[in-house]
């Protein structure tokens, strides 16, 4: 019996030790589950990018997606000021006109290959058009020249100062590309940021994937980053509702809906929606044409309407946001008053109105929403407004860039500095005034500013420059609104910036 009894006894033990050693290794799959989860995922976009090259990309909606691939000898932080990113350091002359960079050590592109003082040059020589070819920036028209005096040195010398200089060489403005890639930046880009192209499919997304020689080290997370493409936000809102996407803007009205289940994140813009005109086309060249639009539209109605009170009024292109340049009390210039608007009308030589078309892009319905309100605005006062939509395709290539158009609402997007804010409206701005606008005072002061170190001389030009859009309606400028993110719980790691970027880098999937 003690034999049985010792048996038993050992039997038992066995079997707790299996049962043990059973429970841990459950418990050390369901840790290496947790290790091991996906890191993947898919953000919605409204469209396509106009360009993967960066050099030629202007629609902001491309910069959301491909300065995850691009970087430039310096990068924006989230609070709008810079830091080194190609350049591990730099240093600016007494006089302002000599900035000397050293390219970071290691640092590689997607491809595996070194970043050389060569491929900088070449980044440069091409946004300038040294080699007989046209520019494609005007940032760079008053470098006087640019060096490689060793392997790891580059320097630029303007030819005279220029306080907004070093807000040009982030990617937004001259991402870092290597020459051995000359011919096929828009097909297969190549960059040093944290994810690599892998593929771009029209229509329906673009693939990104971690970039393992990325200099950062730890960075990026994320294994696989898709942006899918998806114009209608009620398609998109169903994807997020079904699992299919993991993050996407929603409009204000449908937060309660989706609140218990996914992060609602709010971003603040640092956009102006505007209700614009073609300057060089008649009425709108007729200051008081523009002037009576302006005291036509109904701000609340677009604020309340379209974006369910999440907006802040605006009065100039200039947000709140932008802190000490900002100029207050311009949102209370034009304060709505049709009988103003309808005398200004009859000076202007239009007693009974006028028709017009207002063109605006399909791949945001509040572009449409803003349409309709302006329109019920305008009617009061005698102006007929027909509304087009058009493809957002359409919209860059004949509105943005042909400059075929009367009228158009769009948001201007966010950027870091305030000159680049307000830089839209310079005449010569060839790339960026769509607008057509053309004031030289303003010019003079947009000149100006970028001659004075003194801060608070700065502050003072850039107010001015947005009291004289105004003053000259350069557009009607409607407000800066907010983002509404929906994003899935099992992520973390979401950065906003003062313009528009879907900033991957510290995404992760944590569940």
């Amino acid at each position: 019996m003690r034999k049985n009894k010792s048996w038993f006894a050992l039997t038992t033990l066995v079997l707790a030790c299996v049962l043990v050693i059973s429970g841990c290794s459950k418990e050390k799959e369901k840790t290496d589950e947790k290790k091991d989860v996906a890191q993947e995922i898919k953000v919605r976009i409204h469209d396509d990018p106009d360009f993967l090259d960066p050099h030629l990309a202007t629609a902001s909606i491309s910069f959301q997606m491909i300065l995850n691939i691009f970087e430039g000898l310096l990068a924006p932080e989230t609070d709008g000021t810079l830091k080194e990113a190609v350049a591990e350091s730099y240093e600016v002359s007494d006089d302002g006109l000599v900035y000397t960079f050293k390219i970071r050590e290691g640092i590689k592109f997607q491809d595996g290959n070194a970043v050389t003082v060569e491929d900088v040059r070449y980044t440069f020589e091409r946004l300038m058009g040294t080699n007989n070819n046209e520019p494609l920036s005007s940032n760079f028209d008053k470098v006087k020249t640019i060096d490689a005096p060793d392997e790891k040195t580059f320097v630029i010398t303007l030819e005279e100062p220029n306080s907004n200089f070093l807000y040009s060489l982030t990617a937004l403005q001259s991402a870092i590309i290597p020459q051995s890639n000359d011919g096929k930046h828009n097909d297969h880009p190549i960059g040093t940021g944290p994810f690599k192209f892998v593929s771009y499919s029209p229509n329906a997304e673009m693939v990104l994937e971690k970039n393992k020689e990325y200099w950062n080290e730890g960075l990026p997370h994320l294994d696989k980053l898709t942006f899918a493409f998806q114009t209608d936000d009620q398609s998109a809102f169903m994807a997020l509702q079904g699992n299919e996407i993991d993050i996407t803007s929603i409009p204000a009205h449908r937060i309660p809906e989706v609140e218990n289940d996914f992060n609602i994140n709010k971003q603040q813009n640092n956009s102006a929606l505007v209700v614009t005109f073609n300057h060089e086309k008649e009425p709108f060249n007729n200051l008081k044409v523009r002037q009576a639009i302006n005291y036509a539209i109904n701000k609340e109605d677009i604020i309340n309407s379209v974006y369910s009170g999440f907006a802040t009024e605006l009065g100039s292109n200039m947000s709140p946001a932008m802190g000490e340049y900002y100029l207050d009390g311009l949102q209370d210039k034009y304060k709505r008053d049709i009988t103003k608007a309808k005398e200004l009308l009859k000076e202007a030589g239009y007693p009974d109105g006028f028709k017009t078309k207002i063109s605006v892009s399909s791949h945001n319905s509040m572009y449409s929403d803003v349409a309709q309100v302006t329109a019920e605005n305008l009617k009061e006062i005698g102006i007929d407004v027909e509304i087009e939509v058009v493809e957002w395709g359409i919209w860059l290539d004949r509105i943005y860039r042909g400059r075929d158009y009367e009228m158009t609402t769009i948001d201007l997007t966010g950027r870091p500095s305030a000159y680049e804010v307000l830089n839209d409206y310079i005449s010569n701005n060839d790339s960026e005034n769509f607008f057509r606008f053309n004031n030289a005072e303003f010019d003079t002061v947009m000149e100006d500013v970028l001659k004075e170190s003194d801060q608070d001389k700065q502050v003072k030009l850039y107010q001015r420059a947005q009291e004289i859009l105004a003053e000259e309606v350069g557009a009607v400028y409607v407000a800066d609104y907010q983002f509404i993110w929906a994003v899935n719980k099992r992520l973390e790691g979401q950065k906003f910036y003062p313009f528009w970027f879907h900033d991957m880098s510290e995404m992760r999937v944590i569940q």
